[in-house]
C-alpha cells in the first residue's frame, strides 16, 4: 500500500511514517497543508492519503474535495482529533472513505487501514453507526420556495422553523430535535451555505422575508 501522510504537525508526520513503515507501508511523501497534499497526490496517486482536517492554507476538507473530484481511485481518510460529529459528516460528504480518530490503538488503526484497502469504509463501529443514522434515514426535501437559492432537508427545515419561532442555541435546539449539539451545528452549516447567508439572524430575516416558515405567533 502506498499511502501520503498529510499533517500541519511535523512530530505527528514523522510519528506516523515511523508507525507505517515499520508496518510495511510505502510511505511516498509528507505534505504540510491542504495544498500540498492535493498537489502531491495529483503527482504520485497513493493509494491512500491520511489526511488531517485542521491545516494552514488549505482544510482537509476542502483538500479531500478536490481529491476525491480529481482522483477518485485515491482513498482518503480523516485521521484527526476532532471528536466533531459535523466534521465526520462533511468528511463523508466531501468524498473520504473513513474517518479516524488521533487517539485509536495502533491495532485498530491499522485495521481500519486494511478496509481500506479492500474497498471497505474506515469507520469504528461507533462513527459508523452515527454515520448510517444521519444518512441512512430517507430524507424528504421540503417544498421549494420562491427566493431559496436551494431546497432543505425535512430536519434542516424543522430548524429553520424552531430558529424562527426564538429557538436559537444550540443546546435548545438539540433538545427540540432529540439529536446532539454537534449534529445541530451540521445543520446549521448546510441552511447558512444553502441560503447563502452569514448568520442566524440573517438566516431568520431570509426565512420572514421569503416565507419559508409560517409566521411564528410570538
Amino acid at each position: 500500500m502506498r499511502v501520503l501522510i498529510a499533517d500541519d504537525h511535523a512530530l505527528f508526520r514523522d510519528g506516523l511514517r515511523s508507525l507505517l513503515e515499520a508496518h510495511g507501508v510505502d510511505v511516498i511523501g509528507e505534505a504540510r497543508n491542504g495544498r500540498e497534499a492535493v498537489d502531491l497526490a495529483r503527482e504520485h496517486r497513493p493509494d491512500v492519503v491520511l489526511m488531517d482536517l485542521s491545516m494552514p492554507i488549505m482544510n482537509g476538507l476542502a483538500a479531500t474535495r478536490l481529491i476525491a473530484a480529481e482522483a477518485p481511485e485515491v482513498k482518503v481518510v480523516v485521521v484527526t482529533a476532532s471528536e466533531d460529529d459535523a466534521d465526520l459528516f462533511e468528511a463523508i460528504k466531501s468524498g473520504g472513505k473513513g474517518f479516524i480518530p488521533k487517539n485509536l490503538e495502533a491495532t485498530e488503526f491499522f485495521r481500519l487501514l486494511d478496509r481500506v484497502g479492500r474497498g471497505e469504509p474506515a469507520l469504528t463501529p461507533a462513527l459508523a453507526q452515527k454515520v448510517l443514522a444521519e444518512f441512512a434515514r430517507p430524507a424528504e426535501p421540503a417544498t421549494p420556495s420562491p427566493g431559496t437559492p436551494q431546497s432543505l432537508t425535512e430536519r434542516e427545515q424543522s430548524v429553520l422553523e424552531l430558529l424562527v419561532s426564538g429557538v436559537t442555541s444550540n443546546k435548545d435546539l438539540a433538545d427540540r430535535l432529540f439529536v446532539s449539539e454537534n449534529t445541530v451545528k451540521y445543520h446549521l452549516r448546510n441552511i447558512l451555505a444553502k441560503l447563502q447567508v452569514q448568520n442566524r439572524a440573517q438566516v431568520i430575516a431570509y426565512a420572514m422575508r421569503h416565507s419559508l416558515v409560517d409566521n411564528p405567533d410570538s
